[in-house]
């Protein structure tokens, strides 16, 4: 029941990009398509898993017992951005297509704050490492969800008649902020 609350919480109550408002660059840069927005979503999804296992075990078993906790945050910078560029050198090689759709932001991977955010949060909530995993596996689906909606919102209002004024970025901002009141009916579901 434990694990179900986490994800609850992760995907719908405390969305990483709708109620904590981490990794909004490639929410509003790479949800102009649903299969882009599906692409990064497994990007990240894979980033932020690993990412999270790997930062919790080098905590607990590197930082904590040589009491240099102060070294957390470029530690876990410098494994995020390791893990990127394997990430990229993979689907450079398995999916070329998907590489050159994402484009600029596959690199925006290593500074986007959700994954940062996330493998900060599992220390400061001290999860174990199943709970970490299942934290990370639940803001990845909730980033997925989140972008996944937003692509498809977005790829209606472009065959809407918008007003002149508020085509493109605007109409995506008013459509993000109305997205994340909408999630915050689920504030007071999972604690």
């Amino acid at each position: 029941m434990e694990y179900i609350l986490i994800f609850v919480a992760a995907v719908f109550v405390n969305n990483i990009v709708l109620s904590q408002f981490l990794g909004i660059c490639p929410f509003l840069g790479v949800s102009k398509k649903v299969d882009t927005a599906l692409g990064m979503s497994g990007a990240v999804a894979f980033v932020l898993t690993i990412a999270t296992i790997v930062t919790y075990l080098v905590q607990t078993y590197v930082l904590a017992p040589l009491h240099i906790d102060y070294l957390r945050t470029i530690t876990f910078i410098l494994i995020i951005a390791a893990l990127v560029q394997m990430v990229e050198i993979v689907l450079k090689k398995v999916s070329p297509s998907l590489y050159q759709a994402l484009g600029v932001f596959l690199p925006l991977i290593t500074t986007n704050c959700c994954i940062l955010g996330v493998a900060l949060l599992v220390i400061q909530k001290d999860y174990n490492l199943l709970q970490s995993v299942v934290f990370a596996i639940s803001n990845a689906v909730g980033f997925g969800f989140a972008l996944v909606l937003f692509a498809g919102i977005r790829e209606q209002i472009n065959l809407s008649d918008t007003p002149k004024s508020m085509q493109g970025f605007p109409i995506s901002l008013v459509t993000a902020g109305i997205l994340a009141m909408a999630f915050m009916g689920f504030s007071g579901l999972v604690k």
